[in-house]
């Protein structure tokens, strides 16, 4: 008998889900549904999934394995709809949400009903959104956190990685506040900090128009993760509450020291403050998939002709190789120009950069 998931959530995680796992086990049955009725028409329309659920009530019964794939919000609501149907005896339940605490603590409360909820949080993304964007190699080689209480006994956890192993990713173990506190620090925090300059920048920009058009090169780019789902963020912030006001706290801390030694116009400790910062940032693993999502950037000298944007891109799309993002960042009269290409993988960026050194094209990775 085949084994049947139910994937609740269908954008770009969830879709990417549905393909890995589809890949990896070709006779499970992927059902999916959504709120979204035209998402889940859209999904079953391109393969990603098999059969398309009306309700939850109506196919969360006949699921092995439930994946929710919505923002943490929604899947705390959904697990109080699911302790109300009659689920399968073993049912494994696992969400994708980027904090833990909250929504595990709601699927504990499944646990003594024969049903085992784990909670799930795969570090990766695209710039791309919706189901439209799946990819079945999404995760591959990203980390894959997994967060189970204590009610979840070994052979669930071997249960679940058995069936998330399709996605290529690298599992590790965390307890839920351990997750929130590193998740808060590396990628909760930046974000509020990339939206609070894109807020400062808007505000000047109010009454000094010339900024924003200043704004539109290296500060977009420092500033790209600001670009994200509002109410993901909302949800975000609310339910890892208790660990980012700390954070904030010490950030502005921080910023203090910062603005003292400015006033003090100390030398040392400034140029210390920007050499200790840059030791720790070169150290850090480079090209690899993390909480933040990685920018696989290549930039390309291009002479000042006519038509030579297009044969770039008419060259990469004969290799069949995507380009996210395209930005032209120098182009002047009678001077080599700058493109700079993003792509989605590392192997995408590394086989561009081959077949345009093959048509004479100077490319260069950012360090």
């Amino acid at each position: 008998m085949s084994r049947r998931i139910l994937i609740i959530g269908l954008g770009l995680i969830g879709g990417s889900l549905a393909l890995a796992i589809k890949k990896g086990y070709p006779e499970t049955i992927i059902t999916g549904y959504d709120i979204d009725s035209q998402a889940t028409k859209l999904a079953n329309s391109l393969q990603i999934i098999d059969e398309k659920a009306s309700s939850i009530a109506e196919e969360a019964p006949l699921a092995d394995v439930i994946i929710l794939s919505t923002p943490v919000e929604s899947s705390i609501h959904i697990l109080t709809e699911l302790q109300s149907l009659p689920l399968k005896q073993g049912c494994l339940i696992t969400d994708v949400g980027s904090t833990k605490q909250t929504v595990v603590e709601k699927g504990r409360q499944l646990c003594g009903k024969g049903v085992y909820f784990i909670g799930g949080h795969p570090m990766a993304g695209s710039h791309k959104t919706g189901v439209e964007a799946s990819r079945e190699r999404l995760f591959e080689n990203a980390f894959y956190i997994l967060t189970p209480s204590e009610e979840v006994p070994t052979s669930k956890m071997i249960q679940l990685q058995n069936i998330l192993k399709a996605t290529k990713a690298k599992f590790i173990e965390l307890d839920p506040e351990t997750h929130d506190r590193f998740s808060g620090l590396i990628s909760h925090l930046p974000h509020i900090i990339a939206s609070a300059l894109v807020h400062q920048v808007a505000k000047v920009g109010e009454k000094e128009p010339l900024v924003s058009q200043l704004a539109a090169g290296g500060f977009r780019d420092v500033t790209r993760i600001a670009s994200a789902s509002p109410s993901m963020w909302r949800d975000i912030l609310l339910h890892n509450r208790d660990l980012l006001l700390p954070m904030l706290s010490d950030w502005k801390d921080i910023m203090n020291d910062v603005e003292q030694m400015i006033h003090e116009e100390d030398e040392e400790k400034i140029y210390a403050f920007f050499s200790d910062a840059k030791q720790v940032r070169d150290q850090l693993p480079s090209k690899k998939k993390g909480a933040l999502m990685p920018f696989y950037d290549l930039f390309v000298d291009v002479p000042d002709h006519p038509g030579v944007i297009s044969d770039v891109t008419a060259i990469l799309a004969e290799a069949n190789i995507s380009i996210t993002n395209i930005r032209i960042i120098e182009a002047r009269e009678d001077i080599m120009g700058v493109l700079r290409l993003s792509f989605r993988s590392e192997e995408d960026l590394t086989l561009a950069k081959a077949i345009l050194l093959e048509h004479m094209y100077d490319t260069y990775e950012a360090p």
